[in-house]
């Protein structure tokens, strides 16, 4: 009888689509995928440090698995397992701690009883972990087409790790140095998807704007769109989030001239005050920010444009504050991801001064939340009446079809609206934070 694998995973889509190739090197190994933890014979928890919220979800779930399955072998991997090992290390039950670098070897690690290292204290013993320091060679692993079970939606992981030095992040320790995958398997990718009949492929990466830089020769993400618009068997493309100054005049203007891009940019501001964007090391000041949002909203009126926020830097004061709010209340954003900030040992920003208060951040979390909702509730109020395309999902919810509009509106469709589609639909309505609408004929 074949071997059954359960997969947990935390995070981002770049995580996301890591467990998607996880996933199928198990499978190619002849394994076959448990719906239940309590069924598997290997489980994986995919783990993401990016907060310590998601820090303290990882170690729970990871508990929790032990227990509803005390006979599986467990092993833990992803950017937390790399940033502290030890920590997952002591977690009872937990049989090894693999880190990004030695991801790739997860199906023999888990298909060994031997650990290759065995650690120990002087308190007790620990699982084997798997973990090096990353090396400067700016290669990328993966190169195969990653579906995820079940979504309409596939990630292609086009980039992974990131250069820049930003004071509070702790992405670069936990993904290493940015490399791309070669246009060539990209391309190969997308063509694959697109002709197993997805309609929407989603590229994704840790810092995407940053593609092909250091491939020989170098490669630009302009240029790979161009070439991936190409493709006749491709319906639509999304961008995953990027920084904004890496977001081209070329790729704007790409986007304008065809339907092949769904008109959604997620540019990374962090803070809307100067003075905050330098303490984080961010390479921008607002002005320069504000020219990129405008230039988008100036080739592609109806897009969707959002960004993030992180709330309580340490030193932020009331003004840099109110200097945030009323930059990203001028902007024409459509939504807003707002972040309260979270201390991540190793990083600048861990040992700053002044680290403002918990409900000092609650207070200006909201304010932007309040924010976020006017805003997006006037760009979903624009489209009624009018005409969207969308993409039908395989979700359900209170018997209706959701469905995603290529601006990044969610739009609800009667039940029986197969999934997978691209329709062009008629926006009726609203329901609650969504848009209700019927298909066209």
């Amino acid at each position: 009888m074949p071997k059954k694998l359960f997969l947990a995973t935390f995070g981002c889509r770049t995580n996301q689509a890591d467990s998607a190739a996880i996933r199928d090197s198990f499978f190619d190994k002849g394994f076959e995928e448990a719906e239940r933890s309590e069924d598997a014979d290997v489980i994986v928890v995919n783990s993401c440090t990016v907060t310590h919220r998601s820090d303290q979800q990882v170690r729970q779930l990871t508990r929790k698995l032990r227990r509803t399955n005390p006979g599986a072998r467990l092993l833990v991997t992803g950017c937390y397992a790399q940033r502290a090992p030890h920590v997952l290390a002591r977690i009872p039950g937990v049989d090894a701690v693999i880190g990004n670098t030695h991801r790739s070897q997860l199906v023999e690690i888990a298909n060994t009883r031997s650990p290759a290292t065995s650690v120990s204290t002087g308190h007790s013993e620990i699982a084997a972990i798997y973990r090096d320091d990353f090396s400067q060679v700016r290669t990328i692993g993966e190169s195969r087409a990653v579906q995820l079970g079940g979504r309409t939606r596939p990630f292609v992981k086009i980039q992974d790790g990131c250069d820049a030095k930003c004071s509070y992040c702790i992405i670069p320790a936990v993904r290493g140095p940015s490399r791309s995958v070669p246009p060539e398997l990209v391309l190969q990718q997308v063509r694959d998807l697109a002709r197993m009949g997805f309609h929407e492929i989603v590229l994704t990466g840790i810092h995407i704007g940053t593609y092909g830089f250091h491939l020989k020769p170098r490669y630009t993400l302009d240029r790979l769109l161009a070439e991936i618009v190409e493709i006749p068997e491709l319906i639509q493309i999304r961008i995953s989030s990027l920084e904004p100054m890496e977001l081209s005049r070329r790729v704007i203007d790409l986007a304008s001239q065809t339907d092949k891009i769904a008109p959604h940019f997620h540019i990374c501001l962090q803070s809307g005050s100067d003075r905050i964007l330098k303490a984080m090391r961010r390479p921008y000041k607002t002005s320069k920010f504000a020219a990129v949002v405008e230039r988008i909203r100036e080739r592609l009126p109806g897009a969707g444009i959002g960004t993030d926020v992180i709330v309580g830097f340490p030193g932020e004061n009331e003004r840099d504050h109110e200097e945030s709010l009323q930059f990203v209340s001028k902007m024409p954003f459509t939504y807003i991801h707002c972040f309260p900030y979270s201390d991540r040992p190793g990083t600048e920003s861990s040992v700053m001064p002044n680290h403002v208060d918990a409900d000092t951040v609650r207070r200006r979390s909201r304010a932007f939340r309040e924010v976020s909702a006017a805003k997006n509730r006037a760009f979903r109020r624009s489209f009624l009446g009018k005409s969207l395309r969308v993409l039908t999902l395989s979700d359900l919810e209170d018997g209706k079809r959701v469905a995603l509009s290529g601006n990044y509106l969610r739009v609800l469709l009667p039940e029986d609206t197969p999934a997978n589609r691209m329709l062009d639909v008629t926006i009726t309505g609203e329901a609650g934070e969504d848009l209700s609408g019927i298909v066209k004929e």
